[in-house]
């Protein structure tokens, strides 16, 4: 696991956004700008990738004992920090909060095919009817597969 790994462990796990993680890493005197910090969190075949030293890694997870814990003087309760981070998220709207992009009943229900017979059925399109096979079996030939394996 490399440092850039533990990096963006660290941020999905505590949800800290790219401006905390300048404001936790400048607690220990540790300057970084967001686009050196996004180079951390990109994919490894990107061009913009920089692998993180173990300077900035050390010094962040410094700043992070500070940010979560606070310093001799000013203790602060870890606890308290996190549940902070939590509110400071802004929750998604489902569908059902946000009625404008809901779907009209008509208009999800107007084809579907499972619908009760109570409904009109004018506007409906007729279903089509398949063959059966005139009374015959329907024969499954076997499929094999590059690796060999046998698909019935």
């Amino acid at each position: 696991m490399t440092n850039n790994d533990i990096l963006k462990k660290l941020r999905v796990a505590l949800m800290l956004r790219d401006d905390q993680i300048v404001e936790i890493l400048e607690l220990v005197d540790f300057r970084i700008s967001k686009s050196e910090l996004g180079a951390f969190f990109r994919a490894e075949d990107h061009p913009n990738y920089m692998e993180c030293g173990d300077q900035v890694l050390r010094n962040f997870l410094n700043g992070l004992v500070i940010h979560l814990r606070g310093t001799k003087e000013n203790p602060k309760n870890p606890t308290d920090v996190l549940a902070k981070h939590k509110a400071e998220i802004p929750k998604k709207e489902t569908s059902k909060e946000r009625p404008e992009f809901k779907a009209a009943p008509k208009d999800s229900e107007k084809y579907r095919g499972d619908q009760s017979k109570s409904g009109s059925a004018a506007g409906k399109p007729k279903k089509k009817a398949f063959p059966k096979g005139n009374g015959k079996p329907v024969v499954v030939e076997k499929v094999v597969f590059k690796n060999g394996k046998n698909k019935k």
